[in-house]
């Protein structure tokens, strides 16, 4: 059965947080399972969004028609909008996957609504810096690293898309861990010698 990664889209979405999850989890090329992820995207409502670039989306589903039965990985990127708390029943829906047990990805402003809803509040965690996820009972627990991935809760800053997309691949087991690693390498380093690793990886 093929699994949904959820993606929430909202106005004024960074675009750049969430590229290379997307493209990895539905580009079949190098996976270690084809077929077995879809992703849809998820808005406050079917209406259309804006992200920050510019950008008209359309939502797939609306929030209040998730179905859990089929879900994977919920992602959420960051952008504006977080911070005012607009952007909360995004946190709600993240405490049911939660209570489901299944992950949960969020990068730069998310992170904001997984504290605003206590869900980092008992795990190790990042984002942007610590003092923006204001007044949360997770404080202790926080990490100053690009992304952290722990219990099934992966967290990042904004400027770590990258890192964030490994994680969220790691987690949901697309790639080997070869052929994760290097992927990463190959993406970071832009080189003819890290694709040519990434293409023995898969042959291998």
């Amino acid at each position: 059965m093929t699994q949904t990664v959820y993606l929430a889209l909202a106005d004024q979405l960074a675009d750049w947080e969430y590229g290379h999850v997307a493209a990895q989890v539905s580009l079949q090329q190098f996976q270690r399972q084809p077929g077995r992820y879809r992703i849809r995207t998820v808005g406050l409502t079917l209406e259309p969004i804006r992200t920050i670039g510019g950008v008209r989306m359309l939502p797939d589903v609306a929030l209040a028609d998730v179905s859990l039965d089929d879900a994977a990985m919920l992602v959420l990127p960051g952008g504006d909008g977080w911070e005012t708390g607009a952007l909360a029943p995004f946190g709600k829906l993240a405490r049911r996957f939660r209570e489901a047990g299944k992950p949960i990805a969020a990068i730069c402003g998310a992170t904001i609504g997984l504290a605003a809803e206590g869900l980092l509040d008992d795990v190790p965690h990042t984002s942007n810096f610590v003092g923006e996820l204001g007044s949360y009972g997770g404080a202790e627990f926080y990490r100053d690293e690009r992304v952290v991935r722990a219990d099934g809760v992966i967290t990042a800053g904004g400027a770590s898309a990258l890192e964030f997309a490994r994680e969220v691949l790691a987690e949901l087991e697309t790639f080997s861990p070869t052929t994760l690693q290097a992927w990463y390498e190959f993406n970071r380093e832009d080189s003819a010698e890290a694709f040519g690793k990434l293409v023995a990886s898969v042959q291998e």
